[in-house]
């Protein structure tokens, strides 16, 4: 079977924007006192349309539960996030972002659209090359 270089560089490239938008993400949530994780589990939390219940952001963040109400914690204790108890079930606990942490999370998403944009043209050629490659 012939190598097909055309689906390896397509694969190739993708990756390589993917590695690069995830190390602008690491550079862009350090220099806002954050890890990358913290920003995931803040998007996370904004993109849900009522308060996430803590096993709804573990399974999101792909984590234990346990690691993520680590991650809650020391996200409390930055003030970005607060926890809450629900007003249907006491057991369950329902995650949101503070004011402060909306604030934040506001201009990292900026940033973060911002480097995404500037990665697109090679985004867009690799995933043309992907299709080409499977004859789509």
């Amino acid at each position: 079977m012939p190598i097909d270089r055309q689906r390896y560089l397509g694969l190739a490239n993708f990756r390589y924007v993917v590695r690069r938008f995830l190390a602008a993400s690491e550079r862009l949530s350090a220099d806002s006192g954050i890890t990358t994780q913290q920003y995931q589990a803040m998007l996370a939390i904004a993109a849900a349309e009522e308060p996430l219940a803590m096993k709804d952001l573990a399974e999101e963040l792909m984590l234990q539960p346990h690691a993520a109400v680590q991650m809650v914690d020391r996200l409390q204790k930055l003030e970005l996030a607060e926890r809450r108890a629900s007003p249907l079930d006491g057991r369950v606990v329902l995650v949101a972002l503070t004011d402060k942490g909306e604030a934040l999370l506001e201009g990292l998403a900026d940033r973060h659209l911002e480097e995404l944009l500037k990665q697109e043209p090679r985004l867009t050629e690799a995933l043309r090359r992907l299709k080409r490659s499977k004859g789509v």
